[in-house]
């Protein structure tokens, strides 16, 4: 089979030497003597030049000094934008935590200067727990501690004070802020009183003196101990004491302990032979019973609470 001729061409659509080459394969229709000129070529700064008869209309100017600082200030202004543009989340994550330890450091600081100023100057000393001892003359006591700052309050100043009342076991300071001193007293418990030359003396559980008087103090009993307040027998009759309840307590005249096992109680006009004082919770209850039990007897014998008698 024969091939077609091809269209015939007008002449505005002939082919001309002015217009640019395709790229990489020239068409069926152009003639093999066709000449292409070439792009022009860029030069060092992306420029590309024009084409004019295949050569460039000017050669282009040298580089000098200034162009090569500019571009080295250029490359240096991009590297930090750059840079700034990486390390941004690790200098936010920064800046938080400098705001953070300077509020605390601001809160701390604050406060510190302010708990050691007079704004927090101690106005009211309030003394809490005393029954026997009046509250007025410890507050009267500690009087020097009014005007000093809570945080610079010195415990043992405090101590000094309180030391003059034999009646205080224990005390715990407590700050009011902003102006309240609260000064929490444990009393001494006392057990009885000893006869001596000077009188009669009231003393605690632990032997301590808490006040020496010319009369025996009322509802306070005699404490007749072998050995003193030193011996083994006063620890163990005084801790029978203090385990009495309030009922048996208010009856209490005399108290005899020749040794640890050997206490007797003396209630009005019964003796109770209590023993050591293990088990003296035990020993109290049965005591209340025999006694309500058998209200004309004299005898009681609970040193051993299983099997009490009453005689």
């Amino acid at each position: 089979m024969r091939r077609p001729a091809p269209l015939p061409v007008t002449p505005d659509e002939q082919p001309s030497d002015e217009q640019p080459a395709r790229r990489g394969r020239r068409s069926r229709d152009e003639s093999p003597d066709a000449v292409v000129t070439p792009l022009a070529a860029s030069d060092a700064h992306g420029r590309i030049g024009a084409a004019d008869s295949g050569a460039l209309d000017a050669e282009e100017p040298p580089l000098t000094q200034r162009d090569v600082w500019r571009a080295a200030r250029a490359r240096r202004k991009a590297l930090k934008s750059e840079i700034r543009r990486f390390t941004q989340r690790s200098r936010r994550r920064r800046m938080i935590w400098l705001g953070t330890f300077g509020a605390l450091f601001l809160l701390i600081g604050g406060t510190a200067l302010a708990a050691y100023s007079p704004l927090f100057a101690v106005e009211k000393v309030t003394v809490i727990g005393a029954t026997t001892l009046d509250p007025a003359q410890v507050e009267a006591a500690l009087a020097d501690q009014v005007g000093t700052p809570l945080a610079m309050v010195d415990a043992g100043d405090v101590k000094e004070a309180l030391i003059a009342f034999p009646l205080i076991e224990t005390y715990a300071l407590e700050a009011k802020p902003p102006h309240g001193l609260t000064v929490r007293i444990v009393e001494r418990t006392p057990v009885g009183v000893l006869v001596s030359d000077v009188g009669y003396t009231l003393v605690d559980a632990a032997g301590v003196a808490l006040a020496t008087t010319d009369a025996q103090p009322a509802g306070q009993p005699l404490l007749e101990i072998e050995g003193g307040t030193e011996s083994a027998a006063f620890e163990s009759a005084g801790l029978v004491v203090r385990s009495l309840p309030a009922d048996l307590r208010a009856q209490l005249t005399r108290v005899e302990a020749s040794s640890t096992d050997d206490v007797t109680l003396i209630l009005g006009d019964k003796t109770v032979v209590w023993g050591s004082s293990e088990e003296s919770a035990e020993k109290a209850f049965v005591l209340t019973r025999l006694v309500a039990a058998n209200p004309d007897a004299e005898t009681f014998d609970v040193s051993t609470p299983d099997v009490g008698i009453a005689g």
